[in-house]
């Protein structure tokens, strides 16, 4: 049998965008919509919808760079709707059978880089406020995104000689800055190195031109300079 079509309104309610992005997306290729024998309406299998929402790097990745929509699945506007859906991710992980030493540095991997966003953007993010927060449990996967000021320009309030973002990656996950509020809310990251360096997760991070890989169960850093340039910050959490 053949699958039921579903009208660019119906598609619209299942992504949680506009009509009018999805007419936006057609256009420019990002994601093509079904004509019925040349007609004007647009129409989509539920499957390729799917297929769409789950290419979390992409969809994350896009929305640093370019500003693109997300669904409204992904973003998360303050921290509290990021706290509902943070307990939500760790109900998945039970539920999926993933280990029960894994689960809760996962949970607290993903929440500190996601509150990370918020304590360092609160009353200053540049256009849109809010993160962008998904996970894949067949795939093993977190994905945190924020279009926030970025580590060098956070970390300059306290070390104003920092010189690029190169710099501010590897301070921002080497170095205390500051025992004080507000900066004692950027430490988190050393934590975050030390659970990847002690266990079976993995780490890319990227902020402006740099990119930071943790390797699972190895404390090493790999931190280079990236061909584009993106808004904010980018995650993604293998485990």
């Amino acid at each position: 049998m053949e699958e039921k079509l579903l009208n660019i309104r119906q598609a619209s309610e299942i992504l949680g965008v506009s009509v009018d992005t999805l007419r936006r997306w057609d256009k420019s290729g990002k994601l093509l919509a079904i004509r019925k024998e040349g007609g004007v309406h647009r129409y989509y299998h539920q499957k390729d919808l799917e297929i769409f929402a789950s290419d979390l790097v992409k969809l994350a990745h896009d929305w640093t760079a370019e500003g693109s929509e997300i669904p409204s699945t992904f973003y998360c506007a303050d921290s509290s709707i990021f706290q509902a859906r943070l307990s939500t991710l760790q109900a998945v992980l039970v539920k999926a059978g993933i280990a029960d030493q894994l689960l809760p540095l996962v949970v607290a991997v993903a929440g500190e880089i996601g509150n990370n966003s918020f304590d360092h953007n609160l009353g200053n993010w540049p256009d849109t406020p809010g993160i962008f927060f998904g996970y894949d449990v067949t795939k093993r996967q977190v994905v945190l995104a924020d279009r926030g000021l970025g580590i060098l320009v956070t970390l300059r309030r306290v070390r104003p000689e920092l010189k690029n973002h190169v710099d501010a990656l590897r301070v921002a996950f080497t170095e205390i800055v500051s025992g004080r509020a507000p900066e004692e809310r950027g430490n988190g990251l050393k934590f975050v190195r030390q659970v990847v360096a002690e266990n079976p997760i993995s780490l890319f991070f990227r902020t402006g031109d740099a990119e930071l890989r943790l390797e699972k169960d190895n404390p090493e850093l790999f931190i280079t300079r990236s061909a584009t340039d993106i808004r904010g910050c980018f995650a993604l959490i293998n485990f």
